[in-house]
Order: structure tokens, then C-alpha cells, then sequence
């Protein structure tokens, strides 16, 4: 049986007398309780090696990757059936025609409210969401919302008649309700498994999923279901799309049920290493009043909000603002849609990476939120331009740092609030941006029905400057990194010598 040793430099001290942060409740004690000599402390014989490797190493594993692709499907096929609908909108609205209001405006807000109502569920069913997520964990939650995703998927083949409008926007219902275990997972997994170099960029990653999913949703629809004259064509194209995505969402549920697991054997990082060793768990309803005392997250929240509606108040509206511009163009308004979310993914990575690399988290923040207001004014002053290839060009520079932002918010919320869960600030980030996404919406809608489309993208413009200057307001208070530099101090002062067989057959990476 394998021996070790554990030997204390001749001398060494753990750190100076400093005030304790909240950094501090994660670390071991400030004085070491073993004798300070250079002699060597003899332990058990028969040590329990799998739990002192734990605490001591922290691994990394080829598997982490498996479990965030699997994570980035589940959330892809949900965030297509956020918007699939709304980019066909006048096409639905002709369809279900026989159970809609008969006045236009009431018809086009109900066609809205497919999508909003994915906002709506998000903002009380979030507290209950994260308070699952941080009881039951990762794979609980996401089986949860896999079922949730693939049974709205199957009522939606349910309503292929005209007259069933109501159906299809319970099983929407259904659909906005999965979305809760989705949209504040990605901070969570990724620190749940992936080390503190890759932590960002594998936020960007799960971030990815939703993004893929909401330009899918903007280009497949038209493609599927082309504008027609004749109801029965129009209802043969949506069962098709209906059940394709019914059978997907299937395929994943499963998945999810035989391989997503919910931690690696051994934390991935010094945080989560001090985090599993301090042995407690943070009660949910103190890391809600932690949260709501601190005032840079309360700042952050405001700003992701409004940044985030905006891109769902245009994401909702993209048909009818190209539509006004480039009548009889719905597969222009999906391409184009398609394109803005594309260049988000792209936007989203290198957001990432950036951060990984320098950990600059709020002066990339400010920098893409100025570049997000910039990109909008762009694409509000050129869609009149009638050019269609200049609408493409300024969708794309809009889309590469407004959902660009996206993993950029996460992360920077998850310094500021260390060492609250991950979930919870995601969880709340993205409540704030389901009310904000909603009264954008509802606002955007009144403005282009009622006034004009360039006067609805330019109350959006407005938001994201006064969104770029709050964000100038916030401290860079970065106490996970504080967390992990202060456990680095601590673990220098010690020498550990461990002689013993990795059992792990997983290979580190």
C-alpha cells in the first residue's frame, strides 16, 4: 500500500494579518495546527488516498468536454423554439387566423407573445429554478428542463389547425418553462468542471448552445415554411418542422438521462477544491440577500438587462422591422437574423478567451456595452438606405457585441459575488433581462405600429447608451481571483510530498 509524507518548510508562514473578505471563508485556517519543525509527521499506513488527492490536486478531464456539448444540443433546441415562430410571424398570423383577434395590432401582439412568454415564465419561476439547481445540481436540473423541452415540442404537433392558436401557445408555455434550467447553467458547469484557464471560454461555449439555436430559429422556419396562400400548404410545412424538432428534443432527453453526470471525481479547480473542502453549502436564501446587498451586482443586473432585452426586443420584432424596409423578404429577415446571432457566437468566444487571457472583466464589459450602442445606431441609420447587403453587414457588427455580451456579463458577475453560486447570479442576471425584454418588446411593438420603426431602434439606441454609462459605475471588485490568489499564498508556505498510485485512469488534459 502506498506511504506518504508531509513535511512544512523550516520557517514558513501562511500569510500577513490582513482583513478578512469573503474570500476568506474558503480558505483553511490562518495558523497551521501541525508543528512548524523541519521533522517529518508520519501518517496512516493506510491513508485515504482518493480524499487527500482531492483536496490536495486539483484535475481536470477529457469528459468535461462531452458534458458541455451535451449541455450546448439541449439548450440549442430550446432556444430555436423561442423564435421559430415570431420569424414567420405574418405567416402564423395567416395560418391561426380563425382563433386570433380580429384587429391587427391585437393579432400581431398576440404573434409577440410567443416569444415573451418565454420572458414572462422566466421571471417568478427562476427563484424556485436556481433553488432546485442549487439543491438537487446540475444533472437534476437539466433533465427537468429536457422533458419540459421535449413535451412543448410534442403539444406543438398538436396544433396543426387553425383554430388551435391557444394550444400552441400552451405548448410554447411549456417550452419558456425549460428555458429556466437552461439560461443560468453555463457559469455552473463550467466551473463545476473546467479549470480556472478555461473557465471563461467554456462559459462562452454553453452560452453557444443558445445562441446556435436562436440563428436556427431564424433561418430554418422560412426555408420549412414559405409563405403560401393555401392554409393545407402552410399546415403541411409546420407539422414538418413540428415534428422533427418534437423527435430531436426527444433524442436528447435520453441522452441527457444516460450520460450528463453531475461532477467530476475530483474538483477542477483550486476555488472548487477550497469550496468542496470548507464542507458547507450555502444556504440559497442567504446568497439572495448577499447578492441583493452588493452593490456592483445590483448595478450589473440593471445594465445585462437592458442589453439583453434589447437583443430579445429585436430578435421578437426583426420580422416586421425588415419586412417594413424589404417587403416580401422573410427569407432576408431570417438570414439576417441568422447572421446577427452567427456573429454573437463568434463575439461570444472571443469575449472569452479575452477574459481568460487577461482578466480585465470590467473594461472588456464596458468596451463591448459601448461597441453593442455603437453597432445599433449603425443598424438603425442604414436599414433606410435600401441596400440589403449593408442591413447583413451592420446586423453582424450589432450581433458580434451585443450577444457577444452575454458569457461577458456571466463572468464578470461571478467575480463580483464570489463566493456566492454560480446559479444564482446567472439565474438573476437573466431574470432582470426577461422584464427588461418584455417592456422592450411591448414598447418597441406600440412604436413601430404606432409611430414608426426607426423610432423603435432608436429608443433601443438610447437604452444602450445609458446601459454603457451604468456600467462605468461599477467596481472591479474581483474576489474570486483574490480568493485563488490568497489560497496560492497559503499552499506556497507548505510542501506537500505525496507518494502514491493515480488510480484515475482518465488522463488529465
Amino acid at each position: 500500500m502506498s506511504t506518504f509524507a508531509l513535511r512544512i518548510l523550516k520557517g514558513g508562514k501562511v500569510s500577513k494579518k490582513r482583513p478578512e473578505s469573503s474570500a476568506d471563508k474558503l480558505l483553511p485556517p490562518a495558523s497551521p495546527t501541525t508543528p512548524t519543525t523541519p521533522k517529518e509527521i508520519p501518517l496512516l499506513e493506510n491513508p485515504p488516498v482518493t480524499t487527500m488527492e482531492e483536496t490536495l490536486a486539483p484535475k481536470v478531464y477529457k469528459r468535461r468536454w462531452v458534458m458541455l456539448l451535451l449541455f450546448v444540443a439541449y439548450s440549442f433546441s430550446n432556444a430555436y423554439q423561442w423564435i421559430h415562430l415570431n420569424i414567420i410571424g405574418n405567416v402564423i398570423i395567416e395560418f391561426y387566423n380563425e382563433s386570433l383577434p380580429t384587429d391587427s395590432f391585437q393579432q400581431a401582439t398576440a404573434i409577440d407573445w410567443l416569444s415573451m412568454i418565454y420572458m414572462l415564465c422566466y421571471i417568478p419561476l427562476i427563484f424556485p429554478a436556481t433553488w432546485l439547481l442549487d439543491k438537487k445540481g446540475l444533472r437534476i436540473s437539466l433533465i427537468c428542463g429536457a422533458f419540459l423541452n421535449a413535451l412543448g415540442a410534442w403539444i406543438k404537433c398538436a396544433c396543426l389547425a387553425s383554430g388551435r392558436f391557444p394550444v400552441l401557445m400552451f405548448a410554447q408555455t411549456i417550452c419558456a418553462i425549460a428555458q429556466i434550467f437552461i439560461l443560468g447553467i453555463p457559469a455552473q458547469l463550467a466551473a463545476t468542471w473546467f479549470g480556472p484557464d478555461q473557465v471563461s471560454t467554456a462559459t462562452s461555449i454553453g452560452v453557444f448552445g443558445n445562441q446556435v439555436g436562436c440563428a436556427a430559429g431564424f433561418l430554418i422556419p422560412p426555408l420549412l415554411v414559405p409563405n403560401s396562400d393555401d392554409r393545407d400548404v402552410i399546415g403541411s410545412d409546420l407539422g414538418k418542422m413540428f415534428y422533427i424538432w418534437a423527435g430531436l428534443t426527444t433524442a436528447l432527453f435520453i441522452a441527457i438521462i444516460v450520460v450528463f453526470k453531475e461532477k467530476p471525481p475530483r474538483p477542477p479547480s483550486k476555488a472548487q477544491m477550497l469550496a468542496a473542502a470548507s464542507g458547507t453549502q450555502a444556504n440559497y436564501f442567504d446568497s439572495l440577500k448577499n447578492l441583493f446587498r452588493n452593490r456592483g451586482f445590483i448595478l450589473l443586473t440593471i445594465t445585462y438587462g437592458i442589453n439583453t432585452g434589447c437583443y430579445y426586443g429585436i430578435g421578437t420584432l426583426l420580422n416586421p422591422i425588415i419586412l417594413h424596409y424589404f417587403p416580401g423578404q422573410e427569407q432576408s429577415a431570417g438570414q439576417i437574423g441568422l447572421v446577427l446571432v452567427l456573429a454573437g457566437v463568434v463575439g461570444s468566444v472571443v469575449g472569452g478567451i479575452l477574459l481568460d487571457r487577461t482578466k480585465a472583466f470590467k473594461a472588456t464589459t464596458v468596451g463591448i456595452y459601448l461597441l453593442s450602442m455603437a453597432g445599433m445606431v449603425a443598424f438603425t441609420f442604414t436599414l433606410g438606405l435600401n441596400l440589403i447587403w449593408v442591413v447583413f453587414l451592420t446586423a453582424g457588427i450589432l450581433g458580434f457585441f451585443m450577444t457577444g455580451y452575454l458569457p461577458v456579463g456571466f463572468e464578470f458577475a461571478a467575480e463580483i459575488t464570489y463566493p456566492e453560486p454560480e446559479g444564482t447570479s446567472s439565474g438573476l442576471l437573466n431574470a432582470a433581462a426577461q422584464v427588461f425584454g418584455i417592456l422592450l418588446t411591448i414598447g418597441m411593438r406600440a412604436l413601430v405600429e404606432r409611430v414608426s420603426v426607426q423610432s423603435a431602434n432608436i429608443t433601443v439606441s438610447v437604452m444602450l447608451l445609458v446601459g454603457t454609462i451604468v456600467t462605468g459605475f461599477i467596481s472591479a471588485d474581483y474576489r474570486r481571483q483574490e480568493a485563488g490568489k490568497r489560497a496560492i499564498s497559503y499552499l506556497d508556505d507548505v510542501r506537500f510530498d505525496i507518494n502514491t498510485e493515480d488510480k484515475d485512469t482518465d488522463k488529465v488534459v
